[in-house]
This record gives C-alpha cells, structure tokens and sequence, in this order.
C-alpha cells in the first residue's frame, strides 16, 4: 500500500542519466528476456494470456502473454495459477 501523496508520474530518464538494458538470458540456445513474476490472467476470445512482469524493466513494459509462449517459465505460471485457485477458495 502506498499513499497518494507519493505517487507521482513518471518522467524518462534524462540524457545524462545512465540507463542500463535488461541483460538477455540464454535458453536453449536461443537468447530471451527473463520473466520475474505473473501478475494477472485474462480471456479474450478463447485465448488465455498472462499479464507478464520482465525482469530488470519497469512495470510500463509489462505484457499480455500467451500461454504457449511461456513454456520455458511453466513453473511461474503453475504457481499463478495456485495462487489463484486458493484466493478463489
């Protein structure tokens, strides 16, 4: 929880501001962005998708993912899903 008087927009970086890129993690021979977390699930037209929280970016660069597309962090998702399961209870 945060109190409002602390939220303020968000401003880029400014050019003399250092801004490192997220570091790409290699899986299978193949180079991918690293998911931290899932935060949400939606279905739009039969098509599930998991709203995606990436590793070393901020939450502006969340993504709707399908679910096929994230086999290789099937462990985040199975977890999502447990998690959900057992607030619905």
């Amino acid at each position: 929880m945060v109190n409002v008087s602390r939220v303020v927009k968000y401003r880029e970086p400014g050019k003399r501001q250092k801004v490192e890129k997220p570091k790409l993690v290699e899986v299978d021979g193949v180079e991918e962005w690293e998911v931290e977390k899932i935060l949400n699930k939606r279905k739009i037209w039969e098509v599930e998708k998991y709203l995606v929280y990436w590793n070393s970016f901020m939450a502006e660069n969340n993504t709707w993912e399908k679910e096929e597309d994230l086999e290789n962090v099937r462990e985040l998702v199975d977890e999502f899903k447990g998690r959900i399961s057992a607030e619905v209870r």
